[in-house]
C-alpha cells in the first residue's frame, strides 16, 4: 500500500534537517528544492524548512529560497516572522520593511508586541548603516570578522517639571510633600509610527512639531502627576550614541515592547509602578493620540487612553485627554498650603510649545542635545511670555527659560508685561 503524502513530506524534511545538523548544506537543500518544486509549500512546509534553516545558522538560505516563494495570504506569519529575522540576520532592512508592513496587515492583535519589537530592530540596523557602522543591505558579515562599533540607544530620565531645574532651592516650597511610599510612574517618550519617509535623517535634524509633541506630551503628564502627594512621576526620552561620541534625539517607529519597559524598570532607580507608553500621528491637520497605562508588577497594559484634535479644538481636547488619565490613575492635589497651587490653567496646546522650549534649552545646556540641533524657538518664547502672567508656574517657567536663553547666546524679542504676584516668584527672581 502506498505511503500517505504527508508522512512522505514529513520524513523528507527530517532528512533535510538531518543534513544540515552533519553541516550538509548543499544535500540539504537540494532535498528542500524538491519538496518545494513538488507543490509542498503549505504554511506548515515552509515555516519548518525557514525555522530549521535558521536554527542551524543558514539565514542566508532562507532569503535565498523562501523569499521568492513568500505569500502572507497562503503562508501566513509563521513564514513571515523567519523570514524578517533573516533580512534583518544579513542587514536588509529595506526587505525586512516590506515583511513587516505584511505582517502589520493581518491586524493581529497577539503578533503586535513582537512586530513592534522588529520596527526598533530595523531602525537600529538602519541607523547602523547611516553611520556607516554595519554591513550594506544583503551582506552578512564573514565568519570571524569584527564588526565596527555601532550606535546604541540610551534613555534620559527627567524626574521633576523641566522648568523646575535651576530653581533647586525653592524645590521644597514648589513641589507638594510627599505621602508615605508615592507610587512611582513613568511617561515614555512617544512613538511616531510612519512620521517620516527617512527616519534616520529626521533624527539629524532639528526638531518639528511632531517631533516636539512626542517628547512634552510625557513632560506635561508627568508634571501633572509631580504636583500630587501621591505620586513620583519621571519622563524617558530616547537618545542616539554615535560612535564617534555625538548623539542626536531618537524618532522612536513603534511603540514600546514590554521587553523596552521593562529595560527602563531596571535602570530606574527605585523601580516603578506604572509606564505609560504611546503613539502619535498626524495627517491632513488631524492628531492622533494614544496611551496605554501599563502595571510593571505584572507586565500586562491596564488602560487605553485616546485623544483625537485639530488645531481649532487642541486645548479642549488635550485638557479632556488630561482629565481622564489623571481620574483612572485617582490623581488628587495636595492639600493647601503643600507646595504652590496647581492647576493646568494655561492652555494646553500653548504650555506644550512653552515645554517644548524649556525642555529643549534644558538638554542643549546639560550638552545632551547638541546645540546644531536647538530648533527655533522665538515664537516658542513669545508663547510662554504671553502664558507667565497667568500663574505661579508659568512665572516660574519663564525665569528658567529667560535665563536659559541667556546662556544660550539667544536674544529675547517677547517679555511678559508683568509676572504672577507672589512671594516665591519674587523670591526665584532674586536668585537669579
Amino acid at each position: 500500500m502506498p505511503e500517505s503524502p504527508q508522512p512522505t513530506v514529513l520524513a523528507r524534511l527530517r532528512s533535510a534537517r538531518e543534513r544540515l545538523d552533519a553541516k550538509d548544506l548543499p544535500g540539504a537543500m537540494a532535498v528542500y528544492e524538491e519538496i518545494l518544486a513538488a507543490g509542498g509549500d503549505r504554511p506548515d512546509v515552509m515555516a519548518t524548512i525557514s525555522g530549521d534553516l535558521g536554527s542551524t545558522g543558514y539565514v542566508a538560505q532562507i532569503v535565498e529560497l523562501i523569499a521568492p516563494r513568500y505569500d502572507i495570504e497562503r503562508h501566513g506569519p509563521a513564514t513571515g516572522m523567519n523570514l524578517l529575522q533573516a533580512y534583518l540576520a544579513v542587514r536588509d532592512p529595506g526587505s525586512a520593511q516590506h515583511i513587516l508592513d505584511l505582517l502589520f496587515s493581518l491586524n493581529r492583535p497577539d503578533l503586535e508586541g513582537r512586530l513592534y519589537g522588529f520596527s526598533n530592530a530595523i531602525a537600529e540596523v538602519m541607523l547602523a548603516q547611516a553611520d556607516g557602522g554595519e554591513g550594506s543591505a544583503g551582506e552578512a558579515p564573514a565568519p570571524g570578522e569584527q564588526p565596527p562599533a555601532a550606535p546604541r540607544v540610551a534613555l534620559v530620565t527627567i524626574s521633576r517639571p523641566v522648568w523646575l531645574y535651576g530653581l533647586e532651592p525653592l524645590a521644597d516650597r514648589i513641589l507638594p510633600g510627599k505621602a508615605g511610599r508615592p507610587r512611582r510612574i513613568s511617561f515614555a517618550q512617544l512613538a511616531l509610527p510612519k512620521a517620516y519617509a527617512d527616519p534616520v535623517l529626521a533624527m539629524t535634524l532639528p526638531e518639528d512639531e511632531l517631533g516636539r509633541l512626542s517628547r512634552t506630551v510625557p513632560v506635561w503628564l508627568a508634571e501633572n502627576f509631580s504636583f500630587s502627594p501621591d505620586y513620583s512621576a519621571f519622563v524617558a526620552l530616547g537618545f542616539v550614541h554615535e560612535p564617534d561620541g555625538s548623539r542626536h534625539p531618537m524618532v522612536f517607529g513603534a511603540e514600546w515592547t514590554t521587553e523596552t519597559i521593562r529595560q527602563l524598570v531596571d535602570t530606574t532607580e527605585g523601580g516603578l509602578d506604572y509606564v505609560f507608553t504611546g503613539s502619535l500621528t498626524h495627517q491632513a491637520g488631524d492628531y492622533e493620540l494614544v496611551l496605554r497605562v501599563w502595571e510593571v508588577k505584572k507586565y500586562r497594559e491596564r488602560k487605553r487612553f485616546s485623544a483625537r484634535w485639530t488645531p481649532g479644538n487642541a486645548d479642549a481636547e488635550l485638557a479632556a485627554l488630561r482629565e481622564a488619565v489623571c481620574t483612572f490613575m485617582e490623581w488628587a492635589p495636595a492639600s493647601a498650603g503643600s507646595g504652590i497651587s496647581w492647576s493646568p490653567a494655561p492652555p494646553a496646546r500653548s504650555w506644550l510649545d512653552t515645554l517644548g522650549a524649556s525642555l529643549n534649552l534644558f538638554l542643549t545646556e546639560k550638552q545632551i542635545l547638541p546645540a546644531s540641533l536647538l530648533p527655533p524657538i522665538g515664537a516658542l518664547v513669545a508663547q510662554a511670555a504671553g502664558l507667565a502672567p497667568s500663574s505661579e508656574a508659568a512665572s516660574l517657567a519663564w525665569i528658567t527659560l529667560e535665563r536659559r536663553c541667556r546662556s544660550q547666546g539667544i536674544a529675547l524679542e517677547s517679555r511678559p508685561e508683568r509676572l504672577f504676584d507672589s512671594a516665591l516668584v519674587t523670591e526665584a527672581l532674586r536668585a537669579g
